[in-house]
């Protein structure tokens, strides 16, 4: 099931307000988050990655995930699947995650 553009726009707002503690720039402008879904059950899903496989802070991002989806109304329960490819390099960032860490 595809979800419409102002869902997906929802749950991407309430990822920005999650903010990876190691660099401090939220998940969706640093790309992190790959892709988002929510089925009919109100279950979502979001695929994204961590800027090291050995980051010790992944299980912290996983939770404030699922709290921030949480908030929005139509999420039931949230699932993350966290993948390795396409692995995540800088040109992921956003332009203003780029300036706020002075990557050129």
């Amino acid at each position: 099931m595809a979800i419409d553009q102002d869902m997906k726009d929802s749950m991407f707002g309430a990822l920005e307000n999650v903010i990876d503690p190691e660099l401090g720039i939220d998940i969706v402008n640093l790309g992190l988050v790959y892709e988002v879904d929510l089925n009919e059950e109100g279950v979502a899903t979001v695929n994204m990655t961590l800027t090291s496989m050995g980051c010790p802070l992944g299980p912290v991002i996983v939770d404030q995930v699922k709290t921030a989806l949480g908030e929005l109304p139509e999420v039931k329960e949230t699932e993350v699947n966290i993948v390795w490819q396409p692995a995540w390099s800088k040109d992921n960032m956003s332009r203003y995650a780029k300036m706020a860490l002075g990557v050129r």
